[in-house]
């Protein structure tokens, strides 16, 4: 496939301007401008067309402007704007019965509406701690739970998010994540490496670090996200939930990117069998209209009045688009992210096996990461070749995301075919066999 010319003339002159008033601490990667979208499908000022493979990072659940979120959210912007958490609207009310009826937890649910995801886990951080009168918690390492002050504490998939802004917050204490394909930690004898991990976190964090009668929560995604895309072993989940049973810790999951009906379940904690006490969600949530929720069990959210709250929290104009958004997955997308995403981990685990650089392929539904390396017996990281496959994507119509040292994330708008994820695993195919030309060093 011939490579565009990229950027235009009108992406360079945005990008100019850009570069002059905008904060330069933004991750730009590839200097694609957009200018409108439909479905899967994004086209930049310049006209050209791209099939969008990360979805605004896992936003735009419903695809770019579903008609019925865009009606629903003209529909509010014709009665009021704002009114802020002070007062009642339907719209907040409908937004969290939803949430209620989608939650993962038997026990009634009650949300917290925030306007971002790091907004949902500072929630989630002072709820713990108020409920549980303890201040301590445990995050993972490969983490990202926001850049906030808290939420960023808990963050540890790169350390480019702690530098420069020491003191954090007091009270975090990192254990690490089960990674399958990068385990560092030894197995007993008919131990998963997921109970291993929940074996360290007792017996060595516990013993030797903080005592477990003052953690007041423990904090992780389901499934990883900036950490890449990593699916823990069938054991984690159930042994992390006997072990807060065991202490009176609370379970927070973080369902930001992993949530909303990626994985093909509303919640990917569902998959793992066990319930979180607290749930965080943003993101897909609302698609693309800026809306977060932290969400628990009725009988731990127990805050008096004025304890927490927001201005814009609850919008209307978010909480229309929230409704609509739910409303939709649960009719026609859940379902389509689980059917497709199982195809297309399908047809990469296949490319994988024709390309030397691709280590591993993994994830549930449409939250899947494919791990670049110079060598599958070494295993070792190959951030540039990784890099190269985004940039080679980028100049032949196709948008991806890198996170962690050398992994893509697949993480399409929910209402994507499976003819859209064949063009775009086409060209992701030659993006990857030019990047291999270039970079690959030792081929396994």
């Amino acid at each position: 496939m011939k490579p565009m010319n990229l950027p235009g003339p009108k992406a360079r002159a945005l990008v100019e301007r850009d570069q002059a008033v905008i904060s330069p601490s933004y991750p730009r990667d590839y200097p694609f401008a957009m200018d409108y979208g439909k479905g899967a499908w994004l086209w930049d000022v310049d006209g050209n067309r791209f099939l969008d493979f990360m979805a605004g990072i896992a936003v735009n659940s419903t695809g770019h402007s579903h008609p019925e979120v865009v009606k629903a959210v003209q529909e509010q912007a014709e009665k009021f704007l704002h009114i802020s958490s002070d007062f009642y609207h339907i719209k907040m009310i409908e937004m969290a019965e939803k949430l209620d009826e989608i939650a993962p937890m038997q026990e009634k649910a009650v949300t917290f509406l925030t306007n971002s995801g790091t907004e949902a886990v500072e929630t989630a951080i002072k709820l713990a701690r108020f409920h549980t009168g303890r201040s301590n918690f445990i995050g993972f390492t490969g983490g990202f739970h926001g850049r906030t002050m808290g939420a960023v504490t808990f963050t540890a998939s790169k350390s480019t998010y702690h530098k420069g802004f020491y003191p954090l917050m007091n009270g975090v204490t990192h254990a690490p994540f089960p990674n399958p394909y990068r385990p560092i930690l030894d197995c007993k004898p008919g131990e998963d490496y997921g109970e291993a991990v929940v074996r360290y976190i007792e017996d060595q964090i516990f013993r030797q670090i903080v005592p477990a009668e003052e953690v007041a929560g423990i904090l992780l995604e389901p499934i990883q996200g900036e950490g890449g895309y990593i699916v823990p072993p069938p054991g984690f989940f159930p042994a992390l939930r006997k072990l807060c049973d065991k202490y009176g810790i609370l379970l927070i999951a973080d369902e930001v990117q992993s949530g909303m009906g990626r994985t093909g379940k509303w919640w990917a904690i569902e998959h793992f069998g066990v319930e979180p006490d607290i749930l965080t969600s943003a993101k897909g949530i609302a698609s693309g209209v800026p809306l977060g929720a932290c969400i628990a069990r009725k009988s731990i959210m127990t805050w008096e009045r004025g304890a927490h709250g927001n201005t814009y929290g609850g919008n209307p104009l978010s909480c229309a688009a929230g409704a609509k958004t739910v409303e939709l997955i649960q009719r026609e997308y859940l379902q389509n992210a689980a059917e497709v995403g199982q195809y297309t981990l399908d047809a990469l685990q296949e490319i994988a096996m024709r390309h030397p650089s691709i280590g591993d392929v993994r994830g549930i539904g449409l939250m899947i990461g494919v791990e670049f390396v110079q060598n599958k017996e070494t295993k070792e990281y190959a951030p540039e070749l990784r890099d190269a496959v985004v940039h080679r994507g980028f100049e032949r119509g196709l948008l991806l995301l890198g996170c962690s040292k050398s992994v893509i994330r697949i993480a399409p708008p929910l209402c994507i075919s499976k003819a859209e994820i064949d063009e775009g695993l086409e060209i992701f195919e030659e993006a990857v066999t030019l990047a291999e030309q270039e970079f690959l060093q030792a081929v396994s």
